[in-house]
């Protein structure tokens, strides 16, 4: 589609929840009073002083926020170019963004006197911090999961059960995020009155993106904060990877309005757009009203979801959140993309200079970065958006590097538990 001129610096939704002609609320006819009930609630709740309080004091003592703003020394001398910083999410509770909205959305929940939750998840942090919050918050949680992201991030599964979770492999279809999804909104549709759906990204049917957009915000602002803290402007790049969208909306919310500050999301992509094993929404996708809401998306040749792939369990969603659609035709926001052989080249490096492991998703950001900041002045600052941190991605990571001494100690730990 044609880029067009930005008449709305905001980014706000219209009163259907439309971002120019990308969101809006597509969903059945039952969940259509859920969908009012909720944006009457959020509406209220950000006027409301009490919420506020308690939304800033679960960020604080919970999250652990602010999460800190890393100046990456070693890496910007090793590239010779831009200065290099990292806003670490990983540090925050549970080890992702997730769990901002997550909080977010559960007091939504509380507000409304929802007490079962409904999540989906992919990379399963957004499943790992939802568990996490529905046990702070005495909540009944249910979870979601593509069986193949199950296989892939098996350690996540286990965190999630034994925070009280009940995790849901989803067999059908490709047994990935948009699986996870489908199956998600169909149990709201039959417990719509007693549960509250914790969508897991700025995506769904109106008011889901503005919600977790509102939520995710948190991060632009300290990002905003922090570095003027450390350099007394703001920065001239601010890079984040992009699957459905709401790492990367939260760090750019806040320079939206700032002309000066670059805005680049980075999606993944896998063995490269020409092998047609990736998830480039931008370059390979079209128009498509799917889940809920209106965007780009990768279809196939009678309009169904196409199959993806890329490394990171996180990013081979075939969507792409509204709001994103339309940064990306106003040209606001450039979109590009990062292969899996650079992704694992971006974790080496900034694990090797800095003492930092990012998860996968996280390290497309990187990888951009780093190809970047050479051919930047010195002069230049680019921050990355470290979406999360990579300790769930280690038997994705010892797999693809080609750890021996890893896998043979995973043999030699089944063949002794299966003994004992």
């Amino acid at each position: 589609m044609k880029k067009s001129n930005n008449t709305n610096p905001s980014f706000k939704p219209d009163a259907g929840g439309h971002y120019g002609p990308y969101g809006g609320r597509y969903a059945p006819e039952v969940l259509i009073p859920a969908l009012e009930e909720l944006e009457d609630c959020f509406s209220k709740a950000k006027k409301d002083a009490a919420f506020k309080k308690e939304l800033a004091q679960g960020y604080k003592d919970f999250v652990g926020r602010p999460t800190p703003l890393l100046f990456c020394e070693n890496l910007t001398k090793k590239l010779g170019g831009a200065k290099i910083y990292i806003k670490n999410e990983g540090l925050a509770h549970t080890g992702a963004h997730k769990i901002n909205h997550c909080v977010g959305q559960v007091l939504l929940a509380k507000r409304m006197k929802k007490r079962r939750i409904i999540a989906e998840t992919g990379a399963g942090q957004h499943g790992l911090a939802t568990a996490s919050v529905c046990a702070k918050y005495d909540m009944e949680c249910v979870v979601y999961m593509g069986a193949r992201d199950v296989e892939r991030q098996r350690p996540n599964v286990f965190w999630m059960e034994q925070l009280g979770a009940k995790v849901v492999p989803v067999e059908f279809g490709g047994r990935r995020l948009k699986d996870a999804v489908n199956a998600a909104l169909k149990d709201w549709i039959t417990t719509v009155r007693d549960s509250h759906y914790l969508l897991g990204s700025a995506l769904g049917p109106h008011p889901f993106p503005e919600i977790n957009r509102y939520f995710q915000g948190i991060v632009g602002r300290e990002i905003k904060k922090q570095f003027k803290e450390a350099a007394g402007s703001l920065p001239d790049y601010v890079i984040a990877c992009v699957g459905g969208g709401s790492n990367s909306i939260g760090a750019f919310d806040a320079f939206l309005g700032e002309k000066k500050v670059k805005l680049i999301g980075v999606e993944a992509g896998g063995k490269g757009v020409r092998s047609g094993k990736h998830a480039v929404r931008f370059k390979g996708g079209r128009l498509g009203v799917v889940e809920g809401y209106k965007s780009y998306w990768l279809l196939d040749k009678n309009g169904q979801v196409a199959d993806t792939h890329s490394i990171s369990a996180g990013l081979d969603y075939a969507g792409v959140g509204p709001i994103h659609a339309q940064l990306h035709d106003t040209g606001r926001v450039e979109y590009t993309s990062a292969r899996d052989t650079e992704v694992l080249a971006a974790v080496k490096m900034l694990a090797q200079t800095e003492g930092v492991i990012p998860a996968l998703e996280s390290a497309h950001a990187v990888a951009h970065a780093i190809a970047l900041a050479p051919t930047l002045s010195k002069r230049k600052s680019i921050v990355v958006n470290l979406s999360g941190r990579g300790d769930k991605d280690i038997f994705i990571l010892a797999k693809h590097i080609g750890d021996e001494k890893f896998t043979d100690f995973l043999k030699d730990y089944v063949d002794e538990s299966s003994s004992s």
